[in-house]
């Protein structure tokens, strides 16, 4: 039967003795078991071996349920971040034009930017397939061209009509970025607010002026 991950917990550890550690992280040192299950109940909470390699094995006065509770929600978070990569994709002519080139590229680089991994296609037609050193020239050059961006994490290789290559965000640059677009959000908010109140004290000095009568009919 298969071992269970869980520590041991109260009675089920079988250590004469144990090095204890309290509920507040404090080390009380070496105590018979029977002593360390007596601490943990005198205060409602468990006996759990964390070490169970250690001579004698380290155990901790914890909230095992809190515990539980708690590492299942870390471990359900971290899945929801790794999940959230997502994978685009950018098709390239071996044919294709600069301002094309500079455009696709562009949106490579926005890709990366925002934290997606990127995969790289050339698609070849008829006799394109004789020459994949053409395809594997822009391949490079997308790479050079976003370098700043993220890195080759699945080098060029064919795939049947097709050669792929997929690049994966450089984290450090992506918060970079993303700290520059909130600095650009933010200087565009606060001059849409000066824009709006020089209006607001336009009118209200308009509203202010006297008004002008005319004496000549008199």
């Amino acid at each position: 039967m298969a071992q269970s991950d869980e520590p041991r917990i109260n009675d089920r550890i079988r250590a004469r003795e144990v090095r204890l550690v309290a509920a507040d992280g404090e080390q009380i040192g070496i105590k018979p078991l029977p002593e360390a299950l007596a601490m943990a109940r005198a205060q409602d909470l468990d006996l759990v071996e964390v070490a169970d390699k250690a001579r004698p094995p380290v155990c901790r006065i914890m909230d095992y349920g809190k515990y539980k509770y708690e590492a299942a929600q870390r471990a359900k978070e971290s899945r929801k971040k790794s999940t959230n990569v997502s994978v685009k994709e950018m098709k390239y002519r071996t044919r294709i034009g600069k301002g094309d080139f500079d455009t696709k590229t562009r949106n490579v680089e926005k890709f990366l930017f925002e934290g997606n991994k990127v995969k790289v296609t050339i698609m070849f037609r008829g006799r394109e397939m004789q020459h994949p050193e053409l395809g594997r020239k822009i391949l490079d050059q997308v790479a050079a061209a976003v370098v700043h961006a993220g890195a080759v994490e699945v080098y060029p290789k064919q795939d049947g009509r097709n050669m792929i290559m997929v690049m994966a965000p450089d984290k450090k640059a992506q918060a970079l970025w993303k700290a520059e677009q909130e600095a650009e959000r933010q200087a565009a908010e606060a001059e849409q607010n000066s824009n709006d109140d020089s209006t607001v004290d336009d009118r209200a000095e308009d509203s202010a002026a006297p008004e002008q009568t005319d004496d000549s009919a008199e």
